[in-house]
């Protein structure tokens, strides 16, 4: 008896889910105009349909470590009074038992197209979101949110997003004015429309950051601060932090890196980026595998990377956006490994030039090359022993990071302020109807 398997390609299945999305929107509008027209006659005509209320604001989150992200948005949101909902992907999302914050309710709305069949259906006034892609592939815009807003989650550059991560978002809340000036690159080079650009900061850099100084405050006072200059031989500790992908550290050097890593004798933390584990699942596997945790190695996959970033000296990486919270919150030194960064699935392959991200990193820290590899513990030590890259991290931290230490109060003010905004324009427009009625 011969067996037949079926293949659907990712672009089909997108297409496909795209159409059974559009045939149950036709099928739910349809039902509920009916339901609504049956309501109507039933009460005799007076009853007005109040169901499916719009929240003011819906928050959704694809993945519990951007938790990070969110908290003290909400926390300021809150503060002031302001109903929001926040919805996630993760059923050990740790905004699900927050019971601090009265006006914010949390949502598990299920993982991949469980969570975009939900947000395809949405009625809000504002969605705000870290992921790109809405309108791309399965995550459709619905008709009933009015307004879509991206925030990046880190001071990060935006145009290594996938393709058209973010062209069908009507605003971005930027951490720096270089990811404006890209954005307006982009829509022009691409002709299309312009979005609402607005430079706030970045409330998660803003928590780290807050965090980091009372960590440190509280191991001045307690005395278990070691000084530098003692950390010698095998008390540094190296975090190895790489991106995912084809053009990531892991991807092209794979075990021989790590093995590189452990002849220095320093501690290394291995923390892959956590799309690595599904989208290179097998790679990951393997290298765990030849490299099991030891008392010289540990594979770190916390949701939060504070801890791991807050107890390493030096951090290695590519182009992963880890780098500006290591060296702009932390104030450590970093290594860039020199990869062949292919910029044809990404957003930068538009701009045929380097990604900002990618050009500051020389400011930031040393390059590692093929050519030095040979020698990476001399140069951690150089690195760890040189003092002159501090000046140059502050001014990339100027350039990334606006309004250090206010991110969340001026998100708020613009969610707030466009909440109010759209609403008015919805009663003036409701308003103009009922005249020309009449």
């Amino acid at each position: 008896m011969t067996h037949m398997r079926l293949y659907i390609d990712p672009g089909t299945g997108s297409m496909l889910f795209a159409i059974l999305i559009g045939l149950l929107g036709v099928a739910r509008f349809a039902f509920k105009g009916l339901w609504v027209k049956l309501r109507f006659l039933f009460s005799g005509g007076k009853q007005k349909d109040t169901s499916d209320k719009a929240i003011p604001l819906a928050i959704f989150s694809d993945d519990k470590r951007y938790w990070s992200v969110f908290e003290p948005i909400l926390k300021e949101l809150d503060s002031r009074g302001f109903d929001c909902v926040y919805m996630t992907a993760s059923e050990d999302d740790p905004g699900l038992s927050q019971t601090e914050m009265k006006h914010v309710r949390t949502e598990c709305i299920g993982p991949g197209n469980k969570a975009f069949a939900k947000l395809n259906f949405l009625k809000a006034t504002i969605l705000l979101s870290t992921t790109p892609g809405v309108d791309v592939y399965q995550w459709k815009r619905s008709s009933d949110v009015k307004y879509y807003v991206h925030i990046p989650h880190s001071p990060a550059e935006m145009t290594t997003y996938r393709m058209f991560g973010i062209d069908f978002y009507d605003a971005v809340l930027c951490s720096g004015q270089f990811q404006i000036d890209d954005t307006r690159d982009l829509e022009e080079v691409r002709h299309t429309k312009a979005k609402e650009l607005v430079l706030v900061g970045s409330p998660f850099m803003d928590e780290k950051m807050r965090k980091f100084k009372e960590r440190a405050a509280a191991a001045s006072s307690e005395k278990t601060i070691t000084e530098r200059s003692a950390k010698k031989g095998t008390a540094r500790t190296v975090l190895l932090a790489p991106s995912w992908g084809a053009s990531g550290i892991l991807s092209r050097f794979g075990a021989q890196f790590i093995s590189d890593l452990l002849a220095t004798g320093y501690h290394i933390i291995v923390r892959p980026h956590p799309q690595s584990f599904t989208s290179e699942k097998e790679l990951m596997d393997k290298l765990m595998q030849q490299f099991p945790d030891s008392e010289q190695l540990e594979w770190n996959r916390d949701p939060d990377n504070f801890d791991a970033l807050n107890r390493s000296d030096i951090l290695i990486s590519d182009f992963s956006g880890v780098i500006f919270d290591f060296s702009l919150v932390f104030d450590k030194p970093v290594i860039c490994a020199e990869t062949e960064f292919d910029t044809s699935p990404y957003d930068a392959w538009w701009l045929k030039r380097l990604p900002w991200g990618l050009s500051v990193v020389p400011r930031l820290g040393a390059k590692l090359t093929t050519e030095n590899r040979s020698d990476l513990k001399k140069m951690i030590d150089d690195c760890l022993d040189d003092d002159s890259f501090r000046k140059s991290r502050q001014e990339v931290r100027n350039e990334a990071w606006a309004f250090q230490g206010e991110g969340a109060r001026h998100m708020a003010d613009y969610l707030i302020n466009k909440y109010e905004e759209l609403n008015c324009t919805s009663s003036d427009s409701t308003e103009s109807g009922k005249k020309s009625n009449d």
